[in-house]
């Protein structure tokens, strides 16, 4: 229902390596369960992150197959900072007319 814009995607990918290195359809896989998104936006959204050095890759094998695991790097932790940051004055707002509220800005 809400349109869902690159910058999301990037914190949501983030928000999961956060955590812990994930190979890449295990990734997909976690966001899909909370955004409506296909693999096929995911895998350009992680190629552009390992390109601007927020997230780096690195092949395991795993039962005689390759499997793509993605890291957060430093850079990545302190972009996921800014989009947290930036989310919750976000959400605030929302929130603030969803309850009626106001939140001017002076």
């Amino acid at each position: 229902m809400f349109t869902i814009n690159a910058a999301l995607l990037d914190a949501c990918v983030l928000a999961v390596l956060k955590k812990a290195d994930t190979y890449g359809y295990e990734l997909t896989q976690k966001v899909k369960a909370v955004i409506d998104v296909s693999e096929s936006t995911l895998y350009p959204v992680l190629r552009r992150l390992q390109k601007d050095k927020l997230l780096s890759a690195y092949d395991e094998e795993v039962n005689g197959r390759n499997r793509r695991y993605y890291k957060i790097t430093k850079a990545g932790l302190k972009q996921f900072d800014v989009y947290t940051e930036v989310w919750q004055q976000y959400k605030n707002n929302i929130d603030s007319i969803f309850t009626g509220g106001t939140n001017d800005k002076k």
